[in-house]
């Protein structure tokens, strides 16, 4: 990958974490690095004469980011910049090939796992998402992606294996599958082996062509009768990689179940990756 990558910044920890990952990610690809900082002024203009300063100290934030991504990979293209606007709608129409975002910034509430604005980008940034979380983690070599029967998850199954191939990591596909629980009819059965064995079969055939043209990636396919989350969280990852709903009215508007938990519950940093209109 190439191209512009953007990380959107606060002033949070987890959003310098997002900046340190955004300029690893840079240095990796050849990409230029823009650092982005939105000053939201709505709740200032009954102040007057407050806008001067707010934007003063804007610059201070986005600076003091630019520096860190300096100080990560010298050898790196980074430039910073404000935004005036709400961070939510400038951050999720910015025109990249990668926007890369802490997982709460700061003022939200001290339990929340995920932000607002964190969660209006990953569900409706026109490019795939990076969230990342201020913890630090042990590196794994290992990049986990979701694999399921729709469409949806071909996009996350690109970017997963281009960056395993990048990254010299190994990948690991992971389909979670559960058998159906009939209230109102406990007489049915399921031959578990013949539901294991359809399954096995449903992502190799979606992973061949992907196979086809990584052949020099690692993959370690992940079948497992589990919830989606458990399986995709459960395995230490440098990066999990999940696909979403399209850019339609309606699906635009929303993470799917899947991702969402994700998101919420995964220890390593998560990219979002939606198909293309």
């Amino acid at each position: 990958m190439s191209g512009l990558i953007i990380a959107g910044v606060d002033g949070s920890a987890p959003s310098l974490a997002a900046v340190e990952w955004a300029a690893d990610d840079a240095a990796r690809t050849g990409a230029e690095l823009r650092i982005v900082h939105v000053l939201d002024l709505r709740p200032y203009e009954v102040f007057t004469g407050q806008q001067d300063p707010l934007r003063r100290a804007a610059g201070r934030v986005a600076a003091a980011a630019e520096e860190v991504a300096h100080a990560r990979q010298p050898g790196a293209e980074v430039s910073s910049r404000v935004v005036e606007g709400v961070p939510g709608a400038v951050l999720r129409e910015l025109e990249a090939s990668e926007l890369v975002v802490g997982n709460r910034g700061v003022g939200g509430f001290a339990g929340a796992l995920l932000g607002s604005v964190t969660m209006e980008v990953a569900a409706r940034a026109r490019c795939p998402v990076v969230v990342v979380r201020a913890e630090p983690r042990e590196k794994t070599g290992v990049i986990g992606v979701g694999v399921d029967e729709s469409d949806t998850c071909e996009p996350a199954l690109g970017y997963a294996f281009e960056r395993a191939r990048s990254a010299g990591a190994t990948l690991r596909p992971v389909h979670a599958w559960q058998v159906p629980v009939h209230a109102f009819a406990p007489e049915i059965t399921y031959d578990l082996d013949e539901v294991r064995a359809a399954r096995q079969r449903l992502v190799s055939t979606r992973l061949a062509p992907w196979r086809e043209r990584f052949p020099d990636v690692e993959v370690a396919e992940d079948v497992q009768n589990a919830h989606p989350i458990d399986a995709l969280t459960g395995v230490p990852c440098d990066l999990i990689v999940v696909g979403s709903h399209g850019r339609s009215a309606l699906g635009s508007l929303f993470l799917g179940s899947v991702s969402r938990g994700v998101l919420h519950y995964a220890r390593c940093p998560v990219a979002v990756v939606r198909p293309q209109d």
